[in-house]
């Protein structure tokens, strides 16, 4: 399909992408890898004004690396991220979860801040980003901010970021040697949006029991979520067959699943815990 009628506009600096942002009134979409704009266009779900192009922004594609963390540039790519082999031990949990990302074409020109823009809630960086604590840098006409993963993501497609604001960077932090972590996704074939996903993990102290643990589901409700029943169960405790059991129980009995065309609610609160169970056992391996 044809895309509606819309100006284009493609910034070489990010207070120019702003301005252009600005100046639309809201009728304006910043375009980064563009895997869910373009369709969404085509259909006539959205229909801007104006359509900036932010492919133009270098500043925007770097990942770095240091004591305080990962920062990935919103225009970092899943690619990226699969070949930077510095994050296989600065965060294997993200890596595991962007193998799963739609196929490798789309992996190929996708990008970390267009999935958190678009905030679909079977995505697996937004999951990735409540569940790890990250934090979302904006840059707006009133200037820079940031915004707590737990803050950002409102409902299905719909975000606190700004009209004019654009993402620069997602900051996570600092990830332990010794962190034991998991993930383990459910889609109908590989490549489809999670049906549903855990993504989590926990540290151990002197004794072996789990302390700050992170359990974060993806594609069960209206926006990714921390299950707090099932942290408080394992922090404190030893990660044996008994816990991963009873926090399956917990989060079948817990998480708010919805229903759509793929399937019910039930059928999501039980698998919701069945991927819980799972990564789990992954992560006590």
């Amino acid at each position: 399909m044809k895309l509606p009628p819309l100006e284009y506009a493609c910034p070489t600096s990010l207070s120019e992408a702003v301005a252009l942002l600005a100046a639309g009134g809201g009728e304006a979409r910043a375009l980064a890898g563009g895997q869910s704009l373009m369709p969404m266009l085509a259909f006539r779900v959205v229909a801007p004004a104006l359509l900036v192009d932010l492919r133009k922004l270098p500043e925007l594609r770097e990942i770095e690396i240091s004591a305080d963390g990962v920062r990935l540039g919103a225009m970092v790519r899943w690619r990226d991220i699969e070949d930077d082999e510095r994050l296989t031990a600065a965060h294997p949990l993200l890596k595991a979860a962007v193998a799963h990302v739609a196929h490798y074409q789309i992996r190929n020109r996708g990008t970390v801040g267009g999935s958190i823009a678009h905030a679909d809630p079977a995505a697996e960086m937004p999951g990735i980003a409540v569940t790890c604590d990250a934090e979302i840098a904006a840059t707006g006409a009133a200037g820079q901010r940031t915004i707590r993963a737990a803050d950002f993501f409102l409902s299905a497609l719909t975000t606190a970021l700004k009209h004019d604001e654009i993402i620069t960077e997602i900051r996570l932090p600092a990830w332990p040697a010794k962190r034991r972590w998991g993930f383990r996704e459910f889609a109908r074939r590989r490549g489809d949006f999670a049906m549903a996903a855990a993504a989590l993990f926990y540290d151990q102290d002197a004794a072996g029991k789990a302390i700050n643990a992170h359990v974060g589901m993806i594609g069960v409700g209206d926006r990714p979520c921390r299950l707090p029943e099932v942290e408080a169960l394992l922090n404190g405790r030893t990660i044996d067959e008994a816990t991963i059991e009873r926090a399956a129980e917990i989060t079948s009995a817990t998480v708010d699943a919805q229903e759509d065309i793929h399937a019910s609610a039930a059928y999501r609160r039980s698998l919701a815990g069945t991927m819980v169970e799972r990564a789990l056992r992954s992560a006590a391996a």
